[in-house]
């Protein structure tokens, strides 16, 4: 028998500040959390939510050195775009704070001190890259080299970026610094170990014993790194920005941000109930929910757990950790470093006041329990055939009607036929599947039982016809409409933890007050002789210019991204100088040119080449218009067999470069020449 638990305590990963927080964030964590605290205010359960930003660790320095700034000017201005985009899309944190508090650096420390003075941790000594011209030690990523895989010379001590290989620093061929370019040297130093291979018993007893119930890619993650046996694992790091170290001899020394940012959670609950703080925490009346992606699973799985059980004092362990898996972005892997992502402030900005589309579109894509794709295409194609066709066009039909026949009044039902009770009774059986989908974290199926909801409405009204029974039957009208207006506060109700705006709009033009979660599936859900709203449009069509212009901003990028990765191909084999002095290199002046019909990438050039004037078919039309050509000289190779390409017979070849984003650039003389002279 499932256990019942008087509070639930609900965290969120905490998104790195080095950035704005981007759809695939907001799809593994931030929404599907959303949704499930919004379910239990409903429900009337005692709930917090609590968040932050990560505002330690590398990628903020890396940030810093970067533009020229402090860690903290850099974290000020992330956490503010951060927490006012969360907010404005409807994340309903009860706090969202922050890990440079005071509140916090003083929970980590004492944290720490606790497992130190109880001889939790293990000293080690090992070799780390150094900067000698920097008079520092090197985290991963600011050591850079080639990459032994791949041949990349843009390789990072903990990843190659062209090939996605995890790297040690070690591993790099010709390792350098990324703050001096100085060869990197080993160096000696002191850090402390949590040793999880002390806590693997226990933890293999507590998630593969006791926690069968959750998500197969959790569960699954966690066996491999049970079975493969845990390894001692480093709690400081050698930096100058973080929780100091709290202990004598360890400056320079702060807390590892693994081990600092999960103790967040504990701090902001602190933050937002000082004085009740650990009934959330240590009583085992409270449920820890954590909501994460999935490279955080071991973390909240495995080292923060057992952080926990290093401390003691009662601190509960996470009772469910409900890991999504990665959304993709139009088929590419989203990247921060690529700036290949939707970000969010930038879609408020961009689409104003269509919170509510993103919400349901990132829940219907949901990356549950496997990799899934946002495309522009299939968000335009959900609002447009779901949110504005099915949802929307049954509230305006239901409320239009209404106006019109009762002068927007809830008629009182007369009475009742097969159709209306069947309506009733299968919006009952909708409640129980969406229910039962939101208690266990199935979000994207509780989506699907949501808008069944809207398509029973529309079948109704198609089926019962109340536009031609008002002819003859106003009181059938009546009852019609009544159980129209009922769907229509189901779907208020089914909706709210999911599209929070929409449902409260549509909660105050049917006077409904505030939902809760026992109105679902009731048959009095909107009383009688309540005077309506007007019958304002939920949702509105999104043309294609606004979807062409996000595609041509991804366009762009990609073509960025295209120059900034170039790197030349290497030299072909030698050929011998003869060989070469067979080709026959001159300068023409084009003549005409014209588009080759039928032919997307074909131009006709009509050359002066000195002797005569000759054809040559070119596949540059894409990057050039013909007219733009006319008088320009190029260079062309002239002593190639002629070739017929669409009919038309081809003379040579003209010669272009290619530009890291596969443009092509015709190759002229840089300054006016006779035509015909040959290039030496």
């Amino acid at each position: 028998m499932e256990k019942k638990f008087k509070r639930t305590l609900i965290t969120t990963a905490l998104p790195y500040a080095n950035g704005p927080v981007h759809i695939g964030h907001l799809a593994g964590v931030y929404v599907p959390a959303d949704i499930y605290a919004r379910y239990l205010r409903m429900r009337g359960d005692d709930v917090v939510m609590v968040g932050g930003s990560d505002e330690h660790g590398v990628p903020i320095t890396i940030k810093a050195r970067q533009e020229g700034v402090t860690p903290q000017d850099i974290v000020d201005r992330y956490h503010k775009i951060i927490k006012d985009s969360m907010a404005e899309l409807g994340i309903s944190f009860d706090v969202y704070s922050r890990t440079t508090t005071d509140l916090h650096a003083r929970t980590a420390s004492e944290f720490f001190r606790r497992l130190y003075d109880n001889g939790q941790f293990e000293e080690q000594t090992s070799m780390q890259p150094y900067d000698e011209q920097a008079g520092e030690f090197l985290a991963d990523r600011y050591v850079v080299g080639t990459c032994p895989h791949c041949g990349s010379d843009r390789a990072y001590g903990d990843q190659c970026e062209a090939c996605g290989t995890s790297l040690n620093a070690t591993d790099l061929i010709n390792p350098r610094s990324a703050l001096t370019s100085a060869p990197v040297t080993m160096k000696q130093t002191s850090h402390w170990y949590l040793p999880l291979n002390k806590w693997e018993d226990a933890l293999r007893k507590w998630i593969l014993e006791g926690h069968k119930e959750w998500k197969t890619n959790v569960y699954g993650q966690c066996k491999s790194w049970l079975d493969m046996g845990l390894q001692p694992r480093a709690v400081s790091r050698d930096l100058n920005w973080g929780v100091p170290v709290p202990v004598e001899g360890a400056e320079g020394k702060v807390l590892y941000v693994w081990f600092d940012a999960p103790i967040g959670y504990i701090s902001n609950t602190k933050e937002i109930l000082p004085d009740s703080w650990e009934s959330y925490w240590k009583d085992p009346e409270c449920r820890v929910v954590n909501f994460i992606g999935k490279d955080n699973i071991v973390f909240h799985c495995i080292v923060f757990p057992a952080m926990l059980m290093a401390y003691g004092d009662g601190f509960q362990l996470p009772d469910n950790v409900p890991a999504n898996e990665f959304l993709n972005l139009e088929g590419d892997k989203i990247s921060t470093s690529r700036n290949w992502a939707v970000w969010l402030h930038e879609y408020l900005r961009d689409f104003p006041g269509k919170q509510d589309v993103l919400r349901y579109v990132l829940t219907a894509n949901a990356p549950e329990t496997k990799d899934n794709d946002f495309t522009w295409a299939d968000f335009q194609s959900r609002n447009n055939n779901e949110l504005v066709a099915t949802l929307g066009n049954f509230v305006n039909r239901a409320m239009v009607l209404t106006h019109k026949y009762f002068d927007g009044k809830v008629p009182a039902a007369g009475n009742s036929e097969e159709i209306d009770e069947r309506l009733l009774a299968d919006i009952r059986s909708v409640r129980d599947s969406l229910t039962a989908n939101l208690d266990t974290f199935h979000f994207r199926e509780a989506l699907k039982d949501a808008m069944d909801i809207a398509r029973l409405g529309n079948k109704y009204l198609q089926e019962t016809e109340p536009w031609k029974v008002a002819k003859t039957d106003m009181g059938r009208v009546a009852t019609v409409m009544y159980c129209a207006l009922q769907v229509c506060g189901d779907i208020a109700v089914a909706f709210a933890p999911v599209l929070p705006f929409m449902s409260e709009k549509l909660a105050s033009m049917l006077g409904m007050g505030v939902l809760t979660w026992d109105m679902l599936g009731r048959d009095d859900l909107v009383k009688s002789g309540t005077v309506l709203g007007s019958a304002e449009l939920l949702f509105e069509k999104i043309p294609d210019e606004q979807i062409n212009a996000q595609l041509e901003r991804l366009s762009r990028i990609k073509e960025e991204n295209k120059i900034k990765n170039f790197k030349a191909e290497p030299q072909a084999a030698d050929v011998d100088f003869d060989t070469f002095m067979k080709a026959d290199l001159r300068v023409g002046t084009v003549l005409e040119c014209t588009k080759v019909p039928k032919a997307d990438k074909l131009l006709k050039f009509l050359i002066d080449d000195g002797l005569e004037k000759r054809t040559i078919v070119s596949g540059i039309a894409k990057y050039y218009n013909p007219e733009e050509l006319v008088g320009k000289q190029v260079c062309f190779i002239a002593n190639l067999p002629p070739r017929k390409l669409k009919g038309i017979v081809s003379q040579g070849m003209i010669l272009s470069a290619e530009n890291a984003d596969g443009s092509l650039v015709l190759i002229g003389p840089s300054a006016p020449v006779v035509p015909g002279v040959q290039i030496r």
